[in-house]
């Protein structure tokens, strides 16, 4: 049983090594696209790829790019970028109007499509591959072709929204300049009605301290009156005889 024993141990610790020596697994590669693209016929499109991946870029990184149309099941390649070189696969509509703008040393494998028609409508799917980074999901954008660009939802709602943010804005700026106004308006009446109140006390001074000053010359003038007519009063009437002597 000790052999037992120690033949386990031993596979055990051959089969730990084996998982530390061992190959390690595969990073994972994320792929981004738009999730929406719009364009108008006749006009060209581009239908960007990013990528990231953990691993340098590799001699034989490959970047698939694949079609749906529009009410159907079926995906056909439409590109194919690998051993440094684009190729455009002849399936298609898409061989005489594709170009490729990518840099796979960029992380960009991005195409487009020239001369849009209603038939350019449909699912792009971009798929990297960059061994030993190979696992990952690829990423869809959707095209839109249309007589004119619609106007996107997003836009008209940020419109809205930022009216009724201005007007909001202007209403109270408004509100705070009549008050502003108002409030200056209260201040000069307030200092005018209590330069009034001053004028109309130094005026009741001044015709107190006149009033002060001409008391006495009117009291001086009524005594002197009443002291000449004391004086006439009191002055003695001339006797019959004496009148009389004088005439003698």
């Amino acid at each position: 049983m000790s052999q037992g024993a120690e033949g386990s141990g031993c596979l055990l610790l051959l089969a730990g090594l084996l998982a530390v020596l061992g190959p390690s697994p595969t990073s994972s590669i994320h792929v981004y696209t738009q999730r929406e693209v719009y364009g108008t016929v006749g006009s060209p499109v581009t239908l960007s790829c990013s990528f990231w991946s953990s691993e340098w870029i590799s001699e034989d990184i490959s970047i698939t790019w694949h079609f749906q149309a529009e009410g159907t099941r079926d995906s056909t390649s439409i590109f194919h970028y690998a051993k440094g070189q684009p190729y455009i696969d002849d399936v298609g509509t898409f061989k005489e109007r594709m170009e490729w703008v990518g840099n796979p040393r960029r992380k960009d494998g991005s195409i487009v499509i020239h001369n849009l028609d209603y038939t350019d409508n449909g699912t792009f799917t971009c798929d990297v591959k960059n061994p030993p980074d190979i696992v990952g999901k690829s990423s869809q954008v959707t095209l839109y072709v249309f007589e004119k660009v619609p106007t996107r939802y997003g836009v008209v709602l940020g419109s809205i929204i930022g009216g009724a943010l201005l007007l909001v804005a202007v209403v109270v700026a408004l509100v705070y300049l009549i008050r502003y106004c108002w409030l200056r308006r209260q201040v000069a009446l307030q200092r005018r009605l209590s330069a009034m109140e001053k004028g109309k006390l130094q005026r009741s001074a001044k015709d107190a301290s006149k009033r002060s000053r001409q008391a006495p010359v009117l009291y001086a003038m009524l005594d002197h009156s009443r002291g000449t007519k004391a004086a006439s009063e009191k002055k003695p009437k001339g006797a019959p005889g004496d009148s009389r002597k004088d005439k003698k």
